[in-house]
């Protein structure tokens, strides 16, 4: 869900930095950006999609917006062809400079470890599911009915078995609980070093929040470098074929917007960062428990604590 929120907030970003300093193409350009943050969207939550792909992807189809109504604005807008040959020409006219080389190495970087983060959380969840029913063995099932109920044909029902001789019958009965305990500490260690690299210049907060001021950097470059353009541009698909058509302006609001960037700013507790901080502190406490379980389950419910009389399978004892 923070994830959903923080995608959901970096388009409002990046939607609003068109109403604010693009408001006459707002509404085309604010169509690309909600296509490329689903695509952001659908990386992160494991689909078989590229960073480079749909980065370049919303340049391309960016970049006919821009013509039309910053490097050669007109009266009407351009034709859809016209604009499908701008699309397919962009990566050989470079209007935006290196910022898109700049976004797909910011993003590749940031997205892949929070996607990878994600899987893993998915692979934890099957682990836990995977071991919440266990399947006694008859040995096992033996064991432990002569441990909590042979006591009450003598009775003895207050009777707690031993210490000792509950953690033998219980370690016996979690043999298999024990060897999950290595990989389970391993997978725990690897979800701290991910979280880890996480942080810092590649945080995905700070790219995909300060996705809107690369874009910003794309139009003012294409805006100084108009003129330039407007000749590559002729050479590539000819003089500008427009239609007579009015361009919606911005129908977006920005008091939601901000709102939401408020409650999602760097310091408060919900930032991404922190959830993430939280979980593995967590987590960090429950590194030993497939190999603890005897002892937290003897320890905790079915032993008699140290001192008191206790159930050493045969008779009740002062000391196992």
């Amino acid at each position: 869900e923070t994830f959903e929120m923080l995608i959901r907030l970096a388009e409002n970003y990046t939607s609003t930095l068109f109403c604010n300093a693009y408001r006459n193409m707002a509404a085309e350009a604010t169509t690309r950006v909600q296509e490329f943050f689903a695509d952001v969207g659908l990386f992160i939550f494991g689909t078989d999609v590229s960073t480079e792909e749909f980065v370049n992807r919303f340049f391309d189809t960016l970049f006919p917006v821009v013509y039309n109504h910053v490097i050669n604005p007109g009266l009407t807008d351009i034709s859809l062809e016209y604009a499908e040959c701008l699309r397919m020409a962009r990566r050989d006219i470079r209007p935006f400079g290196n910022v898109p080389q700049k976004a797909i190495g910011q993003l590749g970087r940031s997205l892949l470890p929070s996607r990878t983060f994600l899987q893993a959380l998915n692979l934890g969840i099957e682990v836990i599911n995977t071991t919440d029913h266990l399947h006694f063995s008859k040995d096992c099932s033996r064991a432990l009915l002569r441990m909590q109920y042979c006591p009450h044909c003598q009775g003895l029902t207050l009777s707690k078995p031993c210490m000792g001789y509950c953690l033998n019958v219980i370690r016996g009965c979690l043999a298999n609980m024990a060897e999950v305990d290595l990989h389970w500490r391993g997978y725990i260690q690897s979800l701290e070093e991910l979280s880890s690299a996480m942080s810092g210049t590649y945080d995905i907060e700070h790219v995909l929040l300060n996705f809107h001021s690369l874009v910003n950097d794309a139009v003012v470059q294409a805006r100084i470098n108009g003129p330039e353009l407007s000749e590559q541009v002729k050479k590539v698909c000819g003089p500008p074929e427009r239609k007579p058509s009015q361009s919606p302006g911005c129908s977006f609001d920005e008091n939601k917007v901000n709102q939401g960037l408020k409650m999602f700013s760097r310091d408060n507790e919900e930032t991404l960062a922190n959830r993430r901080k939280e979980f593995i502190s967590h987590l960090r406490l429950y590194r030993a428990f497939y190999g603890g379980l005897a002892d937290q389950l003897c320890g905790i419910e079915l032993a008699a604590a140290d001192g008191l009389p206790c159930w050493n399978g045969e008779d009740v004892v002062r000391r196992y």
